[in-house]
C-alpha cells in the first residue's frame, strides 16, 4: 500500500488504505522510425530460394502466388508465432498481420492471443513486447487530456477490439459480482504489473491487478477516499451501493445522499454515510460483504473521530431566568 492513515475507534486502530496502484498514462515507447508498410518492402530472396522457383518454373512476380517480397499468411502466421514464442509471450498465436518493418527492417506484427490480450511484436534484439489493452488505454487517457494527441501505433485486428469482454471476464474471474459496463487498461504498479479498471452498472466499480497469478482487487469507494481516481464510477453509483447494504437494517431508509470510507481494522470496514433527511447519518460497519452493525453519527463520536458529512445537532440555546 501506498500509505496507511491510523484512526482511533474505541480502543481499536481503524487503517484507510491508500491507493495501491500507480494511476498514469502509460508509457509505450516508440519505433526510431515510422512502420514502413509490406507492400513498399522488397524482401531480398536467398539463393536457396531463388534454386527452388527456378526448378518450379515460376517467376518472380509469380512466386508463392503473392507477388515481389509479400509473403503469405502462413508465413506471416508463422513469423509471429517464432517472435512471440523468442520474447516468451504468454500468447496462444490464433491470427497476426505484418504491419511492416521499422528504421533498421526489423519485422513489426499485430497478433491476436487465442488465451490473452493481443500484442504489437517487433523483432529486434531483444524482441519488443506491446499489450494491446496498455496501448488503447494510454491512448484514451491521452485523448482525455489532449483530443489532437498524437498516440502512435494502435491495435487495429477486429479480434484485438475486445477490451470490455475480456476485462471484464478477468473481474469476474478476481470476484466481481456486478455487470461490468466499462474496462480500461489505466496503468502499471509499482511491481510492472498492469492495472485495470472496471465499471459496474449502477454500483460502485473496481481496480485489479494480477500479480503471481492471483488477481488483487481495490473497490473504487477506497480509492477514491484515499485520494485516487475512478473514470468509471459515479458518486451515485457509489451511494446506491452503500444503500444496498443497508437493506435489512435500521438505516435501511437512510436514501444515501454521500458516503465516506473511515477506514477498517479486523472487525470490518467502517462507512459513514448522509442521509436524505437533514442532520442524519450513520457508521456503517461491514464485513464480508454483510452490514453487522449500525452506529448513529449521534452517538459515533469515538469511531475514526465521528461523522463529518454529517453536521452534529446545534445545542439547545440556554434559557434565562425571567
Amino acid at each position: 500500500m501506498a500509505y496507511l492513515k491510523t484512526l482511533a475507534v474505541a480502543g481499536a486502530a481503524l487503517l484507510l488504505a491508500g491507493p495501491a496502484f500507480a494511476l498514469d498514462t502509460v508509457s509505450v515507447p516508440t519505433t526510431s522510425a515510422a512502420a514502413v508498410p509490406v507492400a513498399d518492402q522488397e524482401r531480398q530472396e536467398t539463393e536457396a530460394e531463388r534454386r527452388e522457383r527456378i526448378e518450379r518454373g515460376e517467376t518472380p512476380a509469380g512466386r508463392r502466388g503473392r507477388g515481389r517480397g509479400q509473403p503469405s499468411p502462413e508465413q506471416v502466421l508463422e513469423g509471429a508465432r517464432e517472435l512471440a514464442a523468442a520474447a516468451s509471450v504468454d500468447c496462444q498465436v490464433s491470427e497476426a498481420s505484418l504491419l511492416g518493418f521499422d528504421a533498421q527492417r526489423k519485422s513489426i506484427y499485430e497478433v491476436v492471443c487465442a488465451n490473452n490480450a493481443g500484442h504489437v511484436l517487433i523483432a529486434s534484439e531483444p524482441p519488443q513486447v506491446f499489450n494491446c489493452l496498455e496501448l488503447a488505454g494510454s491512448a484514451a487517457i491521452q485523448r482525455e487530456r489532449d483530443p489532437a494527441a498524437e498516440v502512435g501505433q494502435q491495435c487495429t485486428l477486429p479480434a484485438n477490439q475486445n477490451a470490455l469482454a475480456l476485462i471484464g471476464a478477468w473481474a469476474r474471474e478476481a470476484g466481481v459480482s456486478c455487470t461490468v459496463d466499462e474496462a480500461r487498461a489505466i496503468g502499471r504498479s509499482s511491481a510492472g504489473n498492469l492495472i485495470y479498471e472496471v465499471g459496474c452498472a449502477g454500483a460502485d466499480g473496481y481496480l485489479l491487478e494480477k500479480a503471481n497469478n492471483q488477481w488483487t482487487l481495490q473497490d473504487c469507494l477506497q480509492v477514491v477516499s484515499a485520494g485516487g481516481t475512478c473514470r468509471f464510477t459515479t458518486a451515485a453509483e457509489q451511494n446506491a451501493t452503500l444503500q444496498a447494504k443497508l437493506a435489512g437494517t435500521e438505516a435501511a431508509d437512510c436514501g444515501v445522499q454521500q458516503v465516506r470510507v473511515m477506514g477498517q481494522n479486523a472487525n470490518g470496514r467502517f462507512y459513514e454515510v448522509k442521509c436524505a433527511a437533514e442532520g442524519v447519518g450513520f457508521v456503517a460497519r461491514v464485513k464480508d460483504d454483510a452490514t453487522q452493525q449500525i452506529y448513529p453519527c449521534a452517538t459515533a463520536q469515538n469511531i475514526g473521530g465521528g461523522c463529518t458529512l454529517t453536521p452534529a445537532p446545534a445545542a439547545a440555546p440556554a434559557t434565562t431566568e425571567q
